[in-house]
């Protein structure tokens, strides 16, 4: 059928009929936000294509934010970018759920550390600060890695809380209430491990967010936060 189709239709380049297809499969609702659609081989095989072809039209409607290709997993309906509030912080769980996500979460590392690079970001002259490495999901697409030291000070039972049950700032609000918090945002390409834990595409940037918080005077977390670019966005308002 869709080879006849393709004979019918010269004027079309051949990666536009995938493309119409994939678009009308989703107008339709046959397939929706964030469904996993056929593989390449799938529609190589469908459509009589080249899997240059193929890859070209999944390429151009990833580019368009229709799709989004996700390293190891396969292609899904994209459902839209992940939005994060910047004017007051929250914690991301209660964003994505807010919006109507499914969350979850996978602690990659919970531990002390004292290498200099963690008693700097602290500011602290000596002994150990807490290190964590989380990856958050939504709908089970990594959206978030949150690269962060906490000051044990501050939090003394940081390394002993279930971090898959509840997120860092949920504990720490708990804790003990932030003062004021400092951050920046850049566009960063990642390195291949991050890019890994974000099953991200080859060349795609992140949006990074660095923040420091304070509780009074003294630096309560200083956090790294790694979002896909094509997922994510901040917004925000006064």
């Amino acid at each position: 059928m869709h080879g006849a189709l393709a004979k019918n239709n010269k004027a079309v380049p051949s990666f536009q009929l995938v493309k119409d297809h994939v678009l009308q499969q989703i107008r339709s609702g046959e397939w929706k936000l964030g469904d996993l659609i056929p593989s390449e081989r799938e529609l190589m095989q469908q459509f009589n294509l080249s899997r240059m072809t193929v890859n070209r039209a999944l390429r151009e409607l990833t580019d368009n934010q229709m799709l989004v290709r996700i390293q190891g997993s396969g292609t899904y309906v994209a459902p839209g970018k992940y939005q994060s509030t910047l004017v007051e912080i929250r914690s991301i769980d209660d964003e994505l759920v807010a919006r109507g996500h499914r969350y979850r979460s996978q602690v990659l590392t919970l531990e002390a550390s004292v290498t200099p690079l963690a008693l700097k970001a602290l500011g602290v002259d000596s002994g150990s600060v807490f290190y964590s490495v989380i990856v958050h999901f939504a709908d089970d697409i990594p959206i978030q890695l949150e690269d962060r030291y906490t000051n044990p000070a501050l939090f003394p039972d940081y390394l002993q809380q279930d971090f898959h049950r509840i997120t860092p700032n949920h504990y720490m609000v708990q804790v003990a209430p932030l003062d004021r918090a400092e951050y920046s945002i850049e566009s960063k390409m990642p390195d291949p491990a991050v890019r890994k834990l974000l099953q991200m595409e080859a060349g795609e940037p992140c949006l990074l967010l660095s923040r420091r918080t304070w509780v009074h005077d003294t630096v309560a977390t200083s956090v790294r936060l790694w979002h896909p670019g094509s997922r994510y966005q901040f917004t925000g308002g006064f």
